[in-house]
């Protein structure tokens, strides 16, 4: 879903119930994940060819989401677009093996990317995006802070924001260092500032 100052229609993706036949027949790569059809309730992630099931984002959930989407639009460098709840190719095995796919809560990735997935078609590639945000969800936190935080980092995306909604809010900024993955900022609560990937300041809570 892309962000263009909520003048477009903004419906979350979701896959249909077909999927869970599809699922139990073999392990899926991340072409085959890419072609299933959308589920009635909920939505789903790839890892290592296998289907997770996840609930439908609560309000809070989603008002925090499209909150943190309007700010980041609006400081979005002309090169880089901002894309709610996509999928992505997190590039963790070959084309023909069981793959990874995840679903970020926020991607913001190059424009350049962007055009060679309408081009090719598929998945953006983690490997060209430039950050994530997961915000934790009742029953996501081992996901958001362990799993994927593995996981993001394996797939070589610079920089991985974690937002926990529990008073007080706060943001987690994580960063990629060239030997040992993912090196964890500060939890900041208030205000969020950073200049890298660019210059951005996020107001929390």
């Amino acid at each position: 879903m892309l962000l263009t100052g909520f003048k477009e229609e903004h419906v979350i993706a979701m896959r249909r119930p077909s999927t869970r036949s599809t699922a139990a027949r073999h392990l899926l790569t991340v072409a085959e994940y890419a072609d299933l059809d959308e589920v009635a309730i909920g939505y789903t992630e790839l890892r290592e060819g296998r289907l997770l099931m996840s609930p439908s984002p609560t309000p809070e959930h989603q008002k925090a989401l499209f909150g943190f989407g309007h700010q980041l639009f609006d400081q979005l460098p002309d090169d880089v677009d901002l894309f709610l709840q996509v999928d992505i190719d997190l590039g963790l095995a070959e084309p023909g093996d069981p793959g990874f796919s995840r679903r970020p809560d926020l991607v913001i990735a190059p424009k350049a990317e962007v055009a060679r997935r309408q081009a090719e078609g598929g998945l953006l590639r983690a490997s060209e995006i430039l950050v994530v945000i997961e915000i934790v969800s009742p029953g996501s936190e081992r996901a958001d802070r362990v799993e994927k935080f593995a996981e993001y980092a394996d797939a070589g995306i610079p920089h991985y924001w974690i937002v926990d909604l529990d008073s007080p809010m706060s943001l987690l900024p994580s960063h990629l260092s060239e030997e040992f993955g993912y090196h964890a900022g500060d939890e900041v609560t208030g205000k969020f500032k950073t200049d890298v990937p660019f210059p951005v300041a996020l107001e929390l809570g």
